[in-house]
């Protein structure tokens, strides 16, 4: 039987919009199962919103609404985003649903059968003015570690400390002020200790998790692990728990239960499933696969699992794990205007340039990456408008024009030479997507058109189209057939952009799956291309720092010198120690350099380049070797101080202006044959200087 893979994202809570941050998630896991169906497999993906808890209860009521009107809101909200952003979700369903509540009780009532539900009583912050007792988010009090005020009841928002409410010092309900009392009540435990011995197994298991990660989570074996308390006192937003009086499902027993509820909601709606079951069952031939971030990762990898195998459901086969989202190099924060809401954006932007610049980002592993402004605007504009977005726009046009929308024939030559070349690296590519290695993806794919334009570039169709139009048509031809290949590649990644794309050529949508029999000529020569227009416009400064307000920015505050203090020069600042890419510290820096004649200035070479490649130098945590094209016969080797700046995936395809008369110097045996040109603020840090889109090689001046 053909294999079924079920993939789920985390449920986002519906307690608030979506940021970029979430996005991160779901545009991962809408590439790989994008890929997944451009290989003909078949996958289903289903997300749904988290809708209860001690939050959402809370917020609903001081909006003067019932909860489920709170969660309706931001489930049509949620909608929208994903659809907006291009998330391929097949199902988007509510925990706050029938399904939830049945598979929710079943597990339960097989949990209970087996002997791993425990009754056992606990003490509780009770406010007697409000007559319900206070779970985390209803008691504010001073932090006991660090002695901040106004804390939460289960962490410290100063500190970072985790604790109980019982912890806190001078608690007070958050709704009425008034002290509260401790007072007993029996709850619910799953006995999750019972179950040591499976998890080990399964975090042993080839493919389950990222080694990393599994070894960290062995770490709550030898502390013991702790049975986990699935039950709530009421008033609570949330399922009822059968036999019980006053009790309710903790949100995070019923919340991963949503993925098999949503399922069942598709199965229902669609009838391509009789119920979840053909997927959950644990005889099911199926592949489930959830992505979560590293946040959650205690849940899915040992609660999850072992709730599931107790209840004799088909539990997880793989847990994608992937890190944070940082913007400008720090946390992402509401003060700072940092947290960008993902309306905010779709506001400003088109979703595909942070689908393209995330997929160059994202590994396999649980590493945090960075949004930096700058690099997204010319990382975007350099890789996908530029290159790939160029390769198209100038070819096609050209045969649009005075070609007459017609392709040449395939033939043997260096056209055909190249589109083999690209077709060589789709097997390197579709290995890249299926491991979650996109950046690598994204690198080759990017390498592709830079080929292919430099192809072009050699072949100067533009100067034969009067003189031998036909070679030209040919030129041109063969560029098309290796942008038609580039839509296949892209697709998972930037799905709007490629049926944009489709349409020019006049060509149906080129799969991974046909990639496997593609020959030269990919395309039908035969029928004539579409209308051609330019696939996306170019990033502006402007609007990609319009996502975060100036007045939202933070400002520096400077400590005003005591009496007799002299206020502290810029130029102070310690130069760097290694051989770096910028000027000596005390040139700019508020110290006035040595004037020199023009005819100094005058010998100094700077012309515009491109970096081909990139690597970390071994042993030197500032350098980065550089390939750099400069229009020369062969590129240069540059060794530069960058690396503290820059990740070499984040220089690859950038533009730079190089000093290209300097003598060759060695630095950690490599022999460096310029210097890259950039500034320094105390601000932003080290920026490489842009020369703009000129051929490498131009003079600058």
């Amino acid at each position: 039987m053909a294999e079924k893979i079920l993939v789920t994202s985390a449920l986002p809570y519906a307690n608030g919009p979506i940021h970029i941050g979430h996005v991160v998630e779901y545009v991962q896991t809408d590439i790989w199962v994008r890929f997944q169906r451009s290989c003909g497999k078949d996958v289903v993906y289903f997300c749904a919103d988290d809708t209860h808890g001690t939050p959402i209860e809370l917020n609903a009521a001081k909006q003067g609404l019932k909860p489920e009107e709170f969660v309706g809101r931001f489930y049509e909200l949620h909608k929208k985003d994903f659809e907006d952003f291009g998330i391929s979700v097949d199902y988007f369903h509510s925990t706050h649903s029938p399904e939830n509540r049945h598979y929710a009780e079943l597990i339960y009532g097989r949990l209970k059968e087996k002997g791993d539900i425990e009754r056992r009583e606990i003490e509780q912050t009770y406010c007697e003015k409000d007559k319900r007792f206070l779970p985390d988010r209803f008691i504010k009090g001073t932090c006991p570690n660090c002695k901040a005020p106004e804390q939460y009841g289960d962490a410290c928002e100063k500190c970072g400390k985790a604790y109980s409410p019982t912890d806190l010092i001078e608690p007070k309900c958050s709704l009425c002020g008034t002290p509260p009392v401790r007072k007993n009540s029996t709850h619910l435990f799953f006995k999750l200790s019972r179950h040591e011995g499976f998890l080990r197994d399964l975090l042993r298991r080839p493919g389950f998790i990222h080694q990393g990660l599994a070894t960290q989570l062995h770490s709550f074996f030898e502390k013991g692990l702790a049975d986990w308390d699935i039950s709530r006192d009421g008033p609570y937003f949330g399922f009822a728990i059968p036999g019980e009086t006053d009790k309710y499902f903790y949100v995070w027993l019923d919340a991963p239960i949503g993925y098999i509820a949503t399922t069942e909601k598709w199965a229902k709606e669609t009838g391509k499933a009789k119920s979840a079951l053909d997927y959950w069952s644990p005889d099911s031939p199926s592949r489930i696969v959830h992505f979560i971030g590293k946040d959650i990762v205690y849940f899915h990898a040992l609660f999850w699992p072992a709730v599931l195998m107790v209840a004799g459901i088909h539990g997880p086969n793989e847990l994608k794990v992937h890190g944070h989202l940082t913007v400008n190099g720090e946390k992402m924060s509401k003060s700072r205007g940092t947290l960008v809401p993902a309306r905010t954006y779709l506001d400003n932007l088109d979703p595909s340039y942070l689908r393209f610049f995330y997929a160059g980002s994202l590994g396999p592993g649980p590493e945090d990456f960075d949004l930096n402004l700058k690099d997204f605007r010319l990382r975007v504009n350099g890789e996908l408008v530029n290159n790939v977005g160029n390769l198209a726009n100038r070819g096609l046009t050209m045969l649009a024009g005075p070609l007459e929308k017609r392709l040449a024939p395939g033939r043997e030559g260096p056209g055909k030479a190249l589109v083999e070349a690209a077709l060589a690296r789709v097997p390197e590519v579709r290995e890249a997507f299926e491991k979650l290695e996109y950046r690598s993806a994204i690198k080759a794919i990017v390498e592709i058109a830079q080929s292919a334009n430099g192809f072009l570039q050699t072949a100067a169709p533009w100067a034969k189209i009067k003189t031998d139009p036909e070679a030209a048509r040919a030129d041109l031809s063969d560029a098309a057939d290796v942008a038609y290949l580039l839509g296949a590649l892209l697709t998972p990644v930037i799905p709007r952009v490629t049926e944009k794309l489709f349409a020019q050529l006049n060509a149906p949508p080129l799969t991974f799956a046909a990639l496997e029999k593609a020959r030269y000529p990919l395309l039908d020569r035969s029928r004539p291309i579409g209308t051609p227009e330019p696939l996306l416009p170019r990033l502006e400064e402007d609007k990609v720092n319009a996502l975060i307000p100036p007045s939202a920015e933070p400002q520096p505050t400077k400590e005003a010198p005591k009496k007799g203090e002299k206020k502290a020069d810029k130029a102070e600042k310690k130069p760097a120690e290694a051989p770096t890419t910028q000027a000596s510290p005390g040139a700019g820096a508020g110290a006035a350099p040595a004037e020199i004649e023009y005819d100094d200035f005058a010998k100094v070479s700077l012309k515009a380049g491109k970096i081909l490649a990139a690597e970390k130098v071994a042993g030197a945590d500032k350098l980065l070797k550089l390939t750099v094209d400069l229009g020369e016969e062969s590129p240069r080797t540059i060794v530069s101080g960058i690396a503290l700046a820059y990740t070499p995936e984040q220089v690859m395809g950038r533009r730079v202006v190089v000093v290209t008369n300097l003598k060759p110097r060695k630095l950690k045996g490599i022999e460096s044959r310029g210097m890259l040109l950039t500034a320094e603020t105390a601000e932003k840090g080290l920026s490489l200087l842009d020369p703009g889109d000129v051929p490498a090689g131009s003079a600058v001046k």
